[in-house]
C-alpha cells in the first residue's frame, strides 16, 4: 500500500467514515455536557462547545522535562556552614611516627588532642565538596515547551483510560470531561462541596485521598511536610468567588484558576491524567487561551497555536482495519516457506554437492591418491632407516671405548657388554 493511499484512508476516517470500531466517546463527540449545581438530580443545561485542548492529541514526552524543571523553581538554596569542620588549628605530624599524615588536632590532655581533622574521613570534619548557596537551584523552561506539556496534560484528563491509569476512581463519574455550572463558584462551605463532588460521582474518589494520607516516613515528618497522601481531583473555576476557600479542607482535592494553570497540579508526579472538574466559564475559556484548533491562534497568546499533530487520528488499530485500508493492501500471502538456515559448502559435503556434484568424486580420489602415498613411503623409508641406524651404532661403538664399573650399566644398554 502507498503512502499516499494510506494518508488518504486515515483522512477519511478522520473525518468520520469507514472502518470498523469507534473513537472513545470522550474524544468524539463535539459538546460537553453543563452539570447543574442543583444536586438531584442532576440536569444537563446548555452544552459548552469541546474545547481543541481537551482533543488534543496527548503525548508525554515533554512532561518529564518540563515536570522536572518547573518543580526545581520551588526550591529554597541550603548548604553547611562555610567554616564547619575547619575551625582547628590542626597540622599534620609528618611521616616516621607509624600514624597516618593526616592532620592532627594540637596540643594534650584530652582526648581531642592528636585526633585526625579537617578530612571527611575524621570524626568533626568537613563533609566532601561542602554544598554552597550558590548552586544553580532553578531551571529556565522554554514558554512554547510549558505550553505544550499543559495541552497535553489537559487532553489526557478527557481520556477516560488515562485518567483511570493514573488511580483514580472514575466509575461512577457521568463523563469526562465533567464540567458543572458556574453556580458552582458560589459555594462557601466545605459540606456542600464535598455534597457536590459526591453527587458527580467523585465519592470514592475522595474515600480514596482521605484514607490515603499517612505520617510522611524519614526526617521529612520534622520539616514542615508531616504527612502525604495521594491526589484527588482537581476544581478549575474562572473567578474566585470564594470557592477555593469551600474545597481547600477537603483531602487530596486542589483548586487552580483556568488562567493560572499549573502542569505541577495538570500533571503530579509528571504523570498526566488527573480528574478535572470545570466550571462552565473556566472551560469555555479554554479556546481563548488554547486557540480553536491545530493551526488557529489563541486569542490571548499573541502568534501562538496548539502544534498540529502527525496524525489526524491516533487510533492506529482502527486506520489499519478500516475498509479503505483494507480494499487497497495486498493480500496475505499463502503457503510462504520458511527459509532454512544455511550451511558452509567448505564445511558442509551436502551443500557442497548441491553446488558441485562433482565435488564428491574429487574428494575420494584426493583421499585414494593421498592413502596410497603414504603407503608406499612406508614401504620404501624403514629399511633404510634401519641400515642408517646400524651403521650410526657400529661407528660409535668403534669411537668409543667404554669400560670399568662406571660404565656397566652404559655398555650394557649399548649392547657391548661381554
Amino acid at each position: 500500500m502507498t503512502p499516499r493511499a494510506l494518508a488518504c484512508a486515515s483522512s477519511s476516517i478522520a473525518r468520520g467514515g469507514g472502518g470498523g470500531g469507534s473513537l472513545s466517546l470522550s474524544r468524539s463527540r463535539p459538546l460537553a455536557l453543563s452539570r447543574s449545581l442543583s444536586l438531584s438530580p442532576l440536569v444537563d443545561l446548555s452544552s459548552p462547545s469541546l474545547a481543541h485542548s481537551t482533543t488534543f492529541p496527548p503525548t508525554s514526552a515533554p512532561h518529564p522535562q518540563v515536570h522536572t524543571g518547573l518543580a526545581k523553581n520551588a526550591r529554597q538554596p541550603y548548604a553547611v556552614s562555610f567554616p564547619a569542620g575547619m575551625q582547628t588549628a590542626a597540622e599534620s605530624w609528618g611521616t616516621g611516627r607509624a600514624v597516618s599524615r593526616i592532620p592532627r588536632v594540637p596540643g594534650g590532655g584530652t582526648h581531642r588532642a592528636g585526633q585526625g581533622a579537617f578530612g571527611n574521613m575524621c570524626r568533626g570534619g568537613r563533609m566532601f565538596a561542602p554544598t554552597k548557596t550558590w548552586r544553580r537551584w532553578h531551571r529556565k523552561v522554554n514558554v512554547n515547551l510549558k505550553r505544550y506539556a499543559v495541552a497535553s496534560a489537559l487532553a489526557a484528563s478527557a481520556l477516560p483510560s488515562l485518567v483511570m491509569a493514573r488511580g483514580h476512581r472514575v466509575d461512577a463519574v457521568p463523563e469526562l470531561p465533567l464540567v458543572v455550572d458556574d453556580s458552582a463558584e458560589s459555594l462557601t462551605k466545605t459540606a456542600k462541596a464535598v455534597q457536590l463532588l459526591e453527587a458527580l460521582g467523585a465519592g470514592a474518589e475522595l474515600a480514596r485521598a482521605r484514607d490515603a494520607r499517612n505520617i510522611r516516613k524519614g526526617k521529612g515528618k520534622l520539616r514542615n511536610r508531616r504527612y502525604v497522601g495521594r491526589r484527588g481531583p482537581l476544581v478549575v473555576y474562572a473567578g474566585d468567588g470564594a470557592v477555593s476557600r469551600a474545597f481547600r479542607a477537603i483531602p487530596g482535592v486542589d483548586t487552580a484558576s483556568v488562567d493560572r494553570l499549573n502542569l505541577l497540579q495538570l500533571a503530579p508526579g509528571g504523570h498526566i491524567g488527573r480528574l478535572i472538574v470545570w466550571t462552565k466559564g473556566a472551560f469555555e475559556r479554554l479556546e481563548a487561551l488554547y486557540g480553536a484548533g491545530a493551526g488557529a491562534e489563541a486569542a490571548e497568546k499573541k502568534g501562538y497555536s496548539l502544534p498540529r499533530p502527525i496524525m489526524a487520528n491516533a487510533d492506529l488499530a482502527r486506520l489499519i482495519n478500516s475498509d479503505e485500508v483494507q480494499s487497497v493492501v495486498r493480500a496475505p500471502r499463502q503457503g510462504s516457506r520458511k527459509a532454512g538456515l544455511r550451511r558452509n559448502p567448505l564445511k558442509n559435503l551436502g551443500a557442497m554437492l548441491k553446488l558441485n556434484p562433482a565435488a564428491g568424486s574429487a574428494k575420494r580420489a584426493a583421499l585414494r591418491a593421498s592413502a596410497s602415498g603414504k603407503g608406499a613411503a612406508r614401504k620404501g623409508r624403514p629399511a633404510d632407516a634401519r641400515a642408517a641406524s646400524k651403521a650410526f651404532l657400529a661407528k660409535m661403538q668403534a669411537d668409543h671405548d667404554y669400560l670399568g664399573d662406571d660404565y656397566d650399566v652404559f655398555s650394557s644398554w649399548l649392547g657391548t657388554s661381554e
